[in-house]
């Protein structure tokens, strides 16, 4: 029996919903882990290199698994990784052991990589039928799954809840979402038989790389996805060891950020659709460096906590759009997502380890200069993301060309 389409964006919705869940409960227990592990600011960024070389496997090998085995086989490994991850981080620092712990990220990492990957094409492939945006709102659901995960870890700070119960409970919660939705999902979403594996090795096209204006876009990805995975991985340690706040008050702020995420990511389609892809890219990477800067560099909790918003803002939309931008910028759109993606997440592989031993030199505020820095070259090559202009017939009538199109490609 054929699955609906309602019933098939739902599922999606649920799978989006449970790695922001699970990652938000790993963010705002960073400090009562790190505290658990006994570990320094530098020892924290070696743990969170886990997370890292996880999300770089999970990315690079996703793309070839769909093309062989389609999209439900990916989710439901990628997803069932990440609530493996779940009670692995909670034992390793229970246990005070860092190695533990990071290899429990590293598994997170791999089934978010991986996942993502396999669940944006599906979600791609109920747009192409449904004939309407769809992803946007995926990538919402991602974010609103943070600010859940996030209130479920400023009330678990603040009652003082064990870290590991924590993480169980959200284990067993990503395992009942994964098996009610992974049911609408269905077979061979993706996947690319021999034959036309063989086709596309006979006759292959220019090298991607060679491509510059992809590269630039690839650019602008790596500081959108720094800027974002900045605040994943350090926002609650930033605001506990940098501006004085506690545990819980440096869990809220983290979900004061993902809530500005989710705004962003809800409601930025009709400003992109009004103002254009290149413009809300620039404007948007200028609000995350705004923000960078008056957390690095203004000691003051209120100003912090405002910056914290404009940060999150500023992160919202980068990163889709810039991967919106990849696909618009010639043909073979799924290669040219999946090479900017790759640019983009050796931030992921890099950024926890640079801004951890960084910051045991001059602490994780001063170790902000690093993504200030790159949002701002972000902020430059924002341009390179305007959609092509293509000469037409001056007899023809002429379309009106769309500023944004919602990415199809899985590496978001």
């Amino acid at each position: 029996m054929p699955i609906s389409l309602h019933r098939r964006r739902w599922a999606l919705y649920a799978l989006f919903l449970l790695p922001g869940l699970s990652m938000s409960a790993w963010v705002t227990r960073t400090p009562a882990v790190r505290d658990l592990l006994e570990a320094s600011t530098a020892q924290m960024g070696l743990v969170l290199f886990g997370l890292s070389v996880g999300s770089m496997i999970g990315i690079l090998s996703s793309g070839p698994l769909v093309m062989r085995w389609g999209t439900r086989p990916v989710v439901a490994g990628g997803s069932s990784l990440i609530v493996l991850a779940m009670p692995v981080i909670a034992v390793g620092a229970a246990s005070g052991m860092p190695l533990l712990t990071a290899l429990g990220l590293a598994l997170f990492g791999a089934g978010m990589g991986g996942g993502e990957v396999a669940m944006n094409v599906e979600g791609a492939d109920v747009e192409k039928q449904g004939g309407r945006p769809f992803l946007p709102a995926l990538h919402g659901c991602f974010s609103l799954g943070t600010v859940i995960g996030a209130g479920l870890g400023i009330l678990a700070n603040a009652t003082g809840f064990s870290v590991v119960a924590h993480l169980v409970l959200i284990a067993v919660l990503g395992a009942g979402l994964l098996l009610w939705a992974l049911r609408a999902i269905p077979a061979g979403t993706g996947l690319v038989t021999a034959a036309e594996r063989a086709e596309a090795a006979a006759s292959p096209g220019p090298a991607l790389w060679k491509d510059t204006r992809l590269v630039l876009i690839g650019g602008i990805v790596l500081a959108m996805a720094l800027a974002e995975g900045t605040a994943n991985d350090w926002l609650p340690l930033i605001m506990v060891d940098g501006h004085g706040f506690g545990a819980t008050m440096g869990s809220t702020v983290f979900a004061l950020f993902a809530a500005a995420m989710t705004i962003g990511r809800f409601c930025g389609g009709p400003i992109v659709a009004r103002a254009g892809r290149a413009r809300v890219l620039m404007v948007s990477a200028l609000f995350a460096a705004v923000g960078l800067a008056l957390i690095s560099f203004v000691d003051s909790q209120p100003v912090a906590v405002l910056a914290v918003v404009l940060w999150g803002l500023g992160a919202s939309l980068g990163f889709p759009l810039a991967l919106s931008a990849a696909g618009d910028s010639g043909p073979n759109p799924a290669a040219r997502v999946a090479l900017a993606s790759t640019i983009g997440y050796l931030a992921f592989l890099v950024g926890p380890p640079t801004l951890g031993l960084l910051g045991e030199q001059v602490g994780l505020r001063g170790a902000l200069v690093v993504p200030l820095a790159v949002v701002l070259v972000g902020v430059a090559l924002s341009p390179a993301s305007a959609p092509r202009v293509r000469a037409v017939d001056a007899s023809q009538p002429r379309e009106s060309a769309s500023p944004y199109r919602p990415q199809t490609d899985p590496a978001a």
